[in-house]
């Protein structure tokens, strides 16, 4: 989730973003040594994943060479910088808001009531907190307790490859 972001790796990866006038959605770090993997997830202003190749490409450059240049993430790691997709990462309470009426899916990071997956309609977000229409009824969810969430949107259903770019580059191997 966007608030799980490292502190010093946002402070690198959102100026570049917003150069690009794109938004950071998620970002996440994992992995070790030479297998280590920051995946960036950006949209527009609009929340309309309309991120182009060429943008995912022009952020992954300019983003490798800042990371490169504090040595944050190591000197060999994988980058992946990506729109959110058909399967849209929420992780920001305005990603939520834009998200209302769409199915969802949703984890939280201990158990509510005897359970951590949530899956349904999204029928609100505000005052810290989202409600979901599950099989099982209504639940209101605080959105600190939300590890990760999605929201599903059947209409970009069919062939997605303008409307999820993807531009990965293997960094620090020379």
């Amino acid at each position: 989730m966007y608030r799980d972001i490292p502190e010093e790796i946002l402070q690198v990866i959102e100026p570049i973003a917003i150069s690009h006038q794109l938004e950071v959605v998620e970002a996440a770090l994992s992995g070790t040594g030479a297998q280590r993997r920051l995946r960036v997830v950006l949209d527009t202003p609009a929340g309309d994943g309309c991120v182009t190749l060429d943008q995912c490409a022009g952020v992954s450059r300019e983003l490798g060479h800042a990371l490169d240049a504090t040595g944050l993430v190591g000197s060999a790691y994988f980058l992946e910088v990506s729109s959110p997709g058909m399967d849209r990462v929420l992780g920001r309470e305005v990603d939520f808001e834009r998200a209302l009426g769409r199915r969802v899916a949703l984890e939280t990071r201990a158990p509510l009531n005897g359970r951590r997956r949530f899956r349904g309609e999204l029928l609100g977000c505000s005052a810290g907190r989202v409600t979901v229409r599950t099989e099982s009824g209504e639940c209101e969810i605080p959105f600190s307790a939300i590890a990760k969430a999605k929201a599903f949107d059947p209409a970009l259903a069919g062939d997605t490859r303008e409307r999820n770019p993807r531009h990965r580059s293997r960094r620090g191997e020379r």
